[in-house]
């Protein structure tokens, strides 16, 4: 699996994740969720430098001029609620592709040796084209323990397996990398990441992160 790290080089998008990040400004939830969804614009743009094109011939008002387009038929996927104004921003740039959906959410499961809690993902609300031969962007802010990831990965294959899928995200931990390279070794996949955060809590939060982004856009849920 192919990992990109956007952060290792400067650009716009420091700039916001600056803002989310900072508790000064992250809790608007107007601007949080523009910030998100500015984000998904840039990474869109970074994306889309990895894709196939084509070329085509259009006529303008003066002659006829060559311009490349994307060959790729593009599926976006986003894993509810918190993705979506990342969504939204990879929406922005890639107004003609179709559009999965898809819900999961962690639960408690059982309890490990050393007392700490299992939890396993459920996925359950699935909506989603065909996607044999397609290009597939599933979106997520946070890639906390990467197993979200993977379970909607696994879950969108249901309906087909695509040429090559983009696995992106805002922040990622290490462990959440290590898990998706171990899981997902033998899939046409590439991670990218705005930025890596080094340190996965207890509670399973990234640190230094940003906190809850399903909370900050939407507002606490019971």
């Amino acid at each position: 699996m192919r990992i990109v790290n956007l952060s290792e080089h400067n650009s716009l998008l420091g700039c916001f994740l600056r803002e989310i990040r900072d508790v000064r400004i992250q809790n608007d939830p107007l601007r949080f969720r523009r910030n998100i969804e500015r984000i998904g614009e840039v990474m869109a743009l970074e994306v889309s430098r990895s894709l196939r094109y084509r070329t085509e011939q259009v006529q303008t008002p003066l002659g006829t001029a060559d311009v490349s387009i994307i060959a790729d038929p593009i599926v976006l996927g986003t894993i509810m609620r918190a993705g979506l104004p990342l969504h939204q921003g990879f929406l922005n740039m890639f107004d003609r592709a179709e559009n999965a959906f898809l819900s999961a959410y962690r639960r408690v499961a059982g309890q490990k040796e050393n007392g700490e809690p299992e939890l396993e993902i459920v996925a359950e609300y699935l909506a989603a084209p065909r996607l044999d031969g397609k290009t597939l962007l599933l979106v997520d802010p946070m890639l906390a323990t990467g197993m979200s990831m993977e379970v909607a990965y696994r879950a969108l294959l249901s309906h087909g397996h695509p040429a090559h899928t983009h696995l992106c995200c805002t922040i990622a931990t290490p462990q959440a990398i290590e898990y998706l390279e171990r899981t997902l070794a033998d899939e046409p996949v590439t991670l990218w990441c705005a930025a890596i955060d080094p340190v996965l809590n207890e509670k399973k939060y990234i640190v230094p992160g940003l906190g809850d982004a399903g909370d900050l856009c939407f507002g606490e849920k019971l």
